[in-house]
């Protein structure tokens, strides 16, 4: 057996014990000596508190009995008719034993809310120990959204249309906790919860747009700067060329002057020099064309694509400041690091 579950019968024990204590709830009706209402009585038609009076008596019979359906069912006749602490009360008793821990809780809040007047002060330290002992039996959801709009559900059931809070009890094991919103990513969360454990969460809702990001498999300037270098090769090839065809002019004017002779030696060094910077040319324009040709590919491949990011990186907010002492050398201090 659980330690949750032993706390349940532990208070469904102690219930017993107390079913012949719920008193009925007529001292709350107006005094004979024309003293004022009490709170609990303030508006409520002297017809309705008979009414309710009765249906209290009989669902305390049933109650004593351990018919608890019935008794519950009684007290909630009863609550439609007057809003009364002892009502709320003795309703948590038959609860108790129909395994309803958080509606208990409820009805227990309800029974205290106007201090120990309308229950006896003993029912009043019985409540608010069973209160507290419920609480530590069942774990706590706190919710908050701001995005306008936004539908808040805890498993599945609507707590409130943002903006707003809710804070309230639910039973330990797995929940799940969402904010829905068209145009918007729904904002999840799944936790299990443990007795008496509290779970504060803010939701964040985000468009598809907030969550995208762009990468590159490369740096963007990379494929430019390769089309770049091929440019400069071939543009280097083009300045050969225009060299080697004066190298080749000068030779050719050089036969023409002496009549078709063997060219001498700085002659033919002309020749020699053309073709050595005619296929220097060559060799730049097919080296430019291939690093033009790889710059292009790289610049296609290189086109950003987009991922989604994980909200959570939005919503952490990164420390910006930290303290820390410093001792030592027999003297202290402390030692702040920010980051920009």
């Amino acid at each position: 057996m659980s330690g949750a579950n032993k706390g349940t019968r532990a208070v469904v024990a102690v219930s017993v014990t107390l079913l012949a204590l719920g008193a009925a709830p007529a001292r709350a009706q107006p005094s004979s000596d024309g003293k004022p209402e009490r709170a609990w009585a303030r508006g409520v038609p002297k017809q309705n508190q008979e009414q309710a009076l009765e249906l209290f008596r009989v669902g305390n019979a049933l109650l004593k009995e351990s018919i608890f359906v019935q008794a519950s069912e009684k007290y909630r006749q009863a609550l439609a008719l007057w809003d009364h602490p002892a009502i709320h009360y003795n309703l948590a008793l038959a609860l108790m034993n129909l395994d309803q821990p958080i509606e208990v809780h409820e009805h227990l809040v309800a029974a205290l809310r106007f201090g120990a007047e309308p229950l006896e002060a003993e029912k009043f330290e019985y409540a608010r120990n069973y209160k507290t002992l419920i609480e530590n039996q069942l774990a706590r959801v706190e919710v908050a959204c701001d995005t306008p709009g936004a539908v808040v559900t805890l498993d599945n059931k609507t707590l409130f249309t943002a903006p707003g809070r809710y804070s309230g009890l639910v039973r330990p094991g797995a929940h799940s906790i969402s904010a829905t919103l068209a145009g918007y990513l729904p904002s999840d969360e799944n936790r299990t919860l443990l007795p008496g454990e509290t779970a504060n969460l803010d939701l964040k809702l985000f468009t598809a747009g907030d969550l995208t990001r762009y990468r590159r498999r490369w740096s963007a300037a990379m494929p430019w700067l390769v089309m770049g270098a091929g440019a400069a090769v071939a543009g280097g090839g083009a300045l050969l060329h225009v060299q080697s065809r004066d190298k080749f002019a000068a030779f050719d004017a050089g036969i023409q002057e002496c009549g078709g002779c063997v060219p001498s030696s700085p002659l033919a060094s002309q020749l020699n020099q053309g073709n050595l910077m005619q296929r220097a040319a060559i060799g730049g324009y097919a080296l430019g064309g291939a690093a033009l040709v790889t710059g292009a590919i790289l610049a296609y491949l290189n086109q950003p694509e987009s991922y989604r990011i994980d909200p959570t990186q939005l919503t952490q907010t990164p420390e910006r400041v930290s303290i820390l002492p410093v001792l030592g050398g027999g003297s202290g201090g402390v030692q702040a690091l920010l980051r920009f």
